[in-house]
C-alpha cells in the first residue's frame, strides 16, 4: 500500500507549481480598454507626424530661433531637474520617513503645484519673486533680477516638475521600508552613510523614475514660464514657446517642432528607464 500512495503523491508535487512561478493571468476584457487607452495616446502622435512636411522637415527644425529655443530647453530642463534633485530627494526623505506636526499638511502643500493650472503658478511665482513680490523687492536692491530671466525658466519649470520627483521616490521608500537601514544603523554606520549605500541604491528604480517624469515635465513647460519668465528668444523662449508662436505664423513649423519636442520627450524616457531597468536587475 506504500508505493501506490507514494507514487499518488509524488505525481502531485509534480502537478503543482512554486505560485511565484505561476504568470498572473489577466482576464481578457481588460485589453480591450487598454487597447483604446493606447490609441487614445499614440493616435495623435501619428496623427500629427502625417501633417509634417518631410519635405522641409530639416530646414523647419534648423531655423536659428528652433535651434536657440531648443537648446535654451535642453538646458533649462537639465538645470530644474538638477535643482529637483538636491531639493526632492531631502524633501521624499522627510515625507516618508519623518515624524512630526503637520507632516500630513506639509506634504498637501508640496503636492499642489500637481494640480495648480500652470499660469497660476506662473502668477504665484511673479508674486514672490518679481519685482513687488515678496523677495524680489529685497533682490532688486541688491541687484538681482530674477523674473524674465533664464533663472526665471528654471525656476518655473522646477515649480511644475518638483512634486513629480517626489512623489515617485517618497512611494519607492515607502514600499521599500526601513529595515534594511535598521540592520545598516545597527552595524554601525552613519545616517548619511546608510542613505548612501543603503536607502538610495534600493530605491533606485523609483529615483530614476521621478528623475525622468521631472525631466519631461520641465522640458514641456509652457503656462508657468510664459507667465513668470516671458518670452524673450535666446533667454526665455523655449521650445514649447516657440511652438506656440509658431503656430500662429507658420503652422508647419509649429508641427514640426512639436514632433521633434515628443521625439526629444522620447528619447531620454526610454534611454533612461532602460538604465534605471538594468540598475534594478542588478
Amino acid at each position: 500500500m506504500t508505493a501506490p500512495v507514494t507514487s499518488e503523491r509524488a505525481a502531485t508535487n509534480r502537478t503543482r507549481r512554486d505560485p511565484a512561478e505561476v504568470p498572473a493571468g489577466l482576464p481578457r476584457w481588460a485589453y480591450l480598454p487598454a487597447v483604446v487607452g493606447g490609441l487614445f495616446v499614440v493616435l495623435p502622435l501619428v496623427a500629427m507626424g502625417t501633417r509634417v512636411d518631410w519635405s522641409n522637415y530639416w530646414g523647419l527644425v534648423t531655423s536659428e530661433s528652433a535651434r536657440a529655443a531648443l537648446v535654451l530647453s535642453l538646458q533649462t530642463a537639465t538645470a530644474s531637474t538638477l535643482l529637483c534633485l538636491v531639493l526632492g530627494i531631502p524633501m521624499a526623505l522627510v515625507l516618508a520617513r519623518g515624524r512630526f506636526p503637520g507632516q500630513h499638511l506639509l506634504r498637501s502643500l508640496v503636492l499642489v503645484p500637481l494640480v495648480l493650472p500652470p499660469v497660476v503658478g506662473g502668477v504665484a511665482l511673479l508674486s514672490t519673486f518679481g519685482r513687488r513680490g515678496l523677495l524680489g523687492e529685497s533682490m532688486e536692491v541688491l541687484g538681482l533680477q530674477i523674473a524674465f530671466s533664464t533663472t526665471a525658466v528654471v525656476l518655473a519649470q522646477s515649480f511644475v516638475a518638483l512634486p513629480f520627483l517626489v512623489v515617485s521616490l517618497e512611494g519607492a521608500l515607502r514600499t521599500g521600508g526601513e529595515r534594511y537601514d535598521v540592520v545598516a544603523a545597527s552595524l554601525g554606520a552613519s545616517p548619511t552613510t546608510v542613505l548612501r549605500r543603503v536607502t538610495l541604491p534600493l530605491v533606485w528604480p523609483g529615483l530614476v523614475s521621478g528623475t525622468v517624469l521631472a525631466f519631461a515635465r520641465a522640458l514641456g513647460e509652457f503656462g508657468a514660464t510664459i507667465t513668470f519668465a516671458g518670452s524673450l528668444q535666446g533667454v526665455t523662449r523655449t521650445l514649447p514657446l516657440e511652438v506656440y508662436l509658431q503656430r500662429e505664423t507658420d503652422p508647419d513649423a509649429a508641427v514640426a517642432l512639436s514632433l521633434l519636442l515628443v521625439a526629444v520627450a522620447v528619447v531620454v524616457i526610454a534611454a533612461t528607464s532602460r538604465r534605471g531597468a538594468g540598475g534594478a536587475v542588478r
